[in-house]
């Protein structure tokens, strides 16, 4: 059985079987990696804690960043399927560092969604996105979804 690092999130339950774990937005099983423990355990604490529709929420969206198909974690729209926000998990022991930011960047300029959130399951990062002109503003928390939604 893959270790299951302790994450500074609360505790969920999961289904978990044979190395698997099942993905309730995908509605299916998947490897259970580091990384995806990571996104499991965030995405639910989005769905039950901060209230985001998991209708609402696509799990490793395809992309095309600089004529490069590429994968979002997972990006969170609004109800009109705007992107609202992009979510990048990394594995429990991998710092999150400006190459991360980097990263998220280049997939936000397919995107322009005007909330960027990184996370390692430990450390967690939420920045909201001014466009015009562009600023990057860092929150001190992550918000609930009707709060994303309002300030957009």
């Amino acid at each position: 059985m893959t270790h299951l690092s302790k994450l500074n999130l609360p505790n969920f339950s999961f289904r978990i079987e044979n190395e698997s774990i099942f993905d309730p937005i995908r509605k299916k099983w998947v490897a259970l990696t580091p990384e995806e423990w990571v996104r499991q355990n965030f995405l639910a604490y989005l769905v039950q804690d901060k209230k985001y529709p998991k209708s609402l929420i696509k799990v490793e969206q395809t992309i095309k960043a600089f004529e490069k198909t590429r994968r979002c974690d997972a990006v969170i729209h609004t109800s009109e399927i705007t992107p609202l926000a992009i979510l990048e998990c990394k594995k429990p022991n991998i710092k999150i560092t400006e190459k991360t930011f980097k990263q998220i960047a280049l997939y936000n300029s397919a995107l322009n969604a005007p909330y960027l959130i990184i996370t390692n399951g430990m450390d967690h990062y939420c920045c909201k996105i001014e466009f015009d002109p562009t600023k990057i503003i860092f929150l001190d928390h992550i918000p609930d979804y009707e709060e994303m939604k309002l300030e957009t």
